[in-house]
């Protein structure tokens, strides 16, 4: 994983919770009321609690509280569990609604990758043949324009031009396997069956890669505020909890 170097960037791999992304004007509409949300949500800056711990997993959790009731209205529990297996981790993301109607919400990972070489030495190959289609950020929202990333037999080539206007986001792709290839071999695998969006990212000269599952995205440049009119946004019921999960695999 990313060290978490300042220099660059001091995060190693945030969970993005309740929204992915930037809202417009920062704010969202629920019920005739206004909350206000930053950039990814609030779950990346709060301590989670341990609730069980194993040989091989823990379990993190996150509870509704009076600063998140303030800005996010729902009695909800967020639980982490990391698995470890041979040369594999799974993250698996439990979102629990204790409220008596349904919950909207986003979630992503954004985990970092160190590169320990030149970063033009590295590629991503794709699980399935790709239109590689991203939607560019205005004003970090996702407006109707996207750019198409050059790919040639499922492979992506690395190099920060790429990132010169930010993250590259797909609302789709067909694959759900993404491998990391150091000259051309395979170093790590990552596993998102579960996350139908996703990002790409790095900052400008940095040495690692971001790759983020993504169950929703930023506010469209022509949102209405409506949360639960937000493209992308996933419900889960009243006292029902929603699972998904991704993996990473070290060869």
């Amino acid at each position: 994983m990313w060290e978490g170097n300042s220099d660059f960037w001091g995060k190693h791999a945030p969970v993005l919770f309740p929204i992915v992304g930037t809202l417009k004007d920062n704010q969202y509409q629920y019920k005739n009321n206004y909350y206000s949300l930053s950039r990814h949500g609030f779950a990346r800056d709060f301590a989670f609690e341990v609730v069980e711990k194993t040989v091989n997993a823990v379990v993190f959790s996150l509870k509704a509280n009076e600063t998140t009731s303030a800005i996010y209205p729902f009695d909800f529990e967020l639980q982490i569990c990391y698995t470890l297996a041979e040369n594999s981790l799974n993250i698996e993301y439990r979102i629990i609604n204790k409220t008596q109607e349904r919950m909207p919400f986003s979630i992503g990972g954004h985990p970092a990758f160190a590169l320990a070489e030149a970063f033009t030495s590295y590629s991503l190959e794709f699980e399935k043949p790709e239109e590689l289609n991203s939607f560019v950020l205005e004003n970090d929202l996702l407006s109707s324009t996207t750019m198409q990333i050059p790919i040639k037999e499922k492979v992506l080539p690395l190099s920060y031009s790429l990132f010169e206007k930010d993250a590259l986001i797909f609302k789709s792709l067909n694959s759900k396997k993404i491998s990391i290839l150091e000259e051309n071999k395979p170093i790590l695998s990552f596993y998102f069956e579960d996350f139908k969006n996703f990002g790409i990212w790095t900052k400008m000269n940095a040495p690692f890669i971001c790759l983020e599952p993504w169950l929703g995205y930023s506010d469209l440049t022509s949102s209405d505020g409506n949360i639960e009119n937000k493209e992308a946004i996933q419900f889960v019921e009243a006292n029902k909890t929603f699972n998904c999960s991704y993996s990473i695999e070290i060869i």
